[in-house]
């Protein structure tokens, strides 16, 4: 084992987590090369190689080197999180193939008679998600103002220009309705 090599990974060992940034960049490629030659899908190669350098972080007390590389112990990972992802692909297809299939229920379709959410979708978003948080969904203004990020007073504001917009929007298409 190289001196660089020995010392990355000790430094590995004191959870040095760049350390395992380094020794991700120098095998990655090989894992996915190997994790490739396992798997059928693309994605589940990288995340054979994901779950492998998981797995190297918090087994890293007790990960066996040979010739002072942890590269036999994350090839061996990544054959065993391989074929632990092609069993639960192989389980879920076969769970779909066996689940009932009914036809697809049409979306509800209601109709906005009273014109109520085209005015609501007619507010500016900041206006909208104050009224839907306060109004429609009934939190506190207190709430509404932590869940937004912004001032108690600046939700009141946004509520009661809102209110006025919705007011003259609704008022129009209730003239409409005479």
């Amino acid at each position: 084992m190289s001196d660089d090599a020995a010392a990355l990974w000790g430094r590995v060992l004191a959870g040095d987590e760049s350390a395992l940034g380094t020794l991700f960049e120098q095998h990655e490629a090989r894992l996915f090369r190997h994790a490739c030659r396992l798997l059928t899908a693309r994605e589940d190669a990288k995340d054979a190689v994901t779950i492998a350098f998981f797995e190297l972080w918090r087994k890293r007390d007790v990960v066996r080197l040979v010739d002072g590389s942890p590269l036999p112990w994350l090839l061996n990972t990544v054959a065993h999180s391989a074929r632990n992802l092609e069993r639960s692909a192989r389980r879920y297809r076969t769970l779909l193939t066996r689940s009932p299939i009914d036809a697809p229920s049409p979306a509800p379709v209601a109709r906005d008679e009273s014109g109520v959410m085209a005015a609501l979708r007619r507010l500016p978003a900041r206006e909208q998600s104050v009224v839907v948080l306060t109004v429609l969904e009934g939190y506190p203004e207190r709430a509404a103002a932590e869940t937004l990020g912004i001032p108690i007073g600046t939700v009141k504001s946004r509520l009661s220009r809102a209110k006025t917009r919705l007011r003259q929007d609704l008022g129009s298409i209730e003239g409409a309705w005479t």
